[in-house]
């Protein structure tokens, strides 16, 4: 098995749950935004080995049969949108071609992390695999919304041009351990502002909503796409539906903060932010057999403590 992007938050969970199902496991990365302290614990393992390369630039050197490559190789955070919107387009275009190249050659899946933005601003609520979007294909989430969209639809032509067998996961948002701290997305914004006693900051009065999914439903359900029957796109996501507010109020109980919740207007790279977000997930439960587990509370009452011991750590 190859997982593209391996040190990342959700690849070094597929990884994980990779070996303990008894696979040998190729993890490739280019540390733009993945680490590898989340996958340090696993390198003493005979099953796993970690790949240093760029997926964008060469052929992924991989030695020995493949039976699935699992391409979850792209930045995904608001703060990356600006910073490294050019990786991002080449990432879901040159990035997955190649590794969709590695399938064909090794006659392996292939499985593509897509993405509930896809969906953009969303006019259909909840959001089907059959809604087609409403993406705004200028604005500041673009390059990652754009990206997505060409990397699935690059995925299909592959799947029609050539026999590929191809799986298209479309991830909402998720949430656990080993997110990078500080890194825009809304989840570890509070709960880091709220470890650190400091305010946490609502765009307006917090009543855009999301669900979130634990990570290890997440990663569950990944699986479970790429060994079932349905190529898809299928949603992978929580249908659990709450608003930011409401987040950030279980966030301070939780932590036992006392950080004040405060409205600031909403900042020109946030422009574009869906306002709804939640995943019909009929699909997934019909031909995968899977849903989420893991409610909201007790998913961040496991999160909670590794964010309270990196606080805790040496600085560096």
């Amino acid at each position: 098995m190859l997982v593209a992007g391996g040190a990342g938050f959700i690849g070094s969970h597929v990884c994980e749950a990779l070996l303990d199902a008894g696979h040998d496991v190729v993890a490739v990365d280019n540390f733009l935004t993945g680490d590898r302290a989340n996958v340090e614990h696993l390198l003493g393992q005979d099953r796993f080995s970690l790949v240093e390369h760029d997926i964008c630039r060469s052929p992924v050197p991989v030695e020995g049969p493949l039976s699935l490559v699992m391409d979850l190789a792209s930045p995904a955070s608001p703060v990356d949108f600006i910073r490294l919107s050019l990786e991002i387009m080449e990432i879901g275009s040159v990035g997955t071609r190649n590794l969709l190249e590695l399938a064909r050659a090794h006659q392996a899946r292939f499985l593509l992390s897509s993405t509930s933005e896809v969906y953009g601003d969303p006019l259909v609520h909840p959001q089907p695999e059959s809604y087609r979007g409403n993406v705004d294909p200028i604005g500041p989430r673009s390059c990652y919304d754009e990206a997505k969209r060409f990397s699935e639809a690059l995925a299909m032509a592959y799947q029609r041009r050539y026999g590929l067998e191809v799986r298209i996961a479309r991830i909402f948002n998720t949430y656990g351990p080993r997110m990078r701290p500080d890194d825009g997305r809304v989840v570890t914004n509070f709960v880091m502002a709220a470890l650190r006693g400091q305010p946490l900051t609502l765009y307006g009065p917090g009543s855009q909503t999301r669900s979130f999914c634990y990570v290890d439903d997440e990663v569950r359900g990944l699986l479970a796409l790429a060994w079932g029957p349905v190529s898809g796109p299928v949603n992978i996501g929580s249908p659990d539906e709450i608003s930011i507010r409401q987040l950030a109020e279980v966030i301070c109980e939780l932590t036992g903060s006392d950080s004040s919740i405060v409205d600031i207007p909403m900042p020109d790279e946030r422009l574009g932010d869906p306002a709804v977000r939640q995943p019909d997930i009929s699909l997934a439960r019909s031909t995968l057999g899977w849903s989420p587990t893991i409610d909201l509370r007790e998913g961040l009452a496991r999160m909670i403590p590794w964010y309270r011991a990196y606080l805790s750590a040496p600085s560096g």
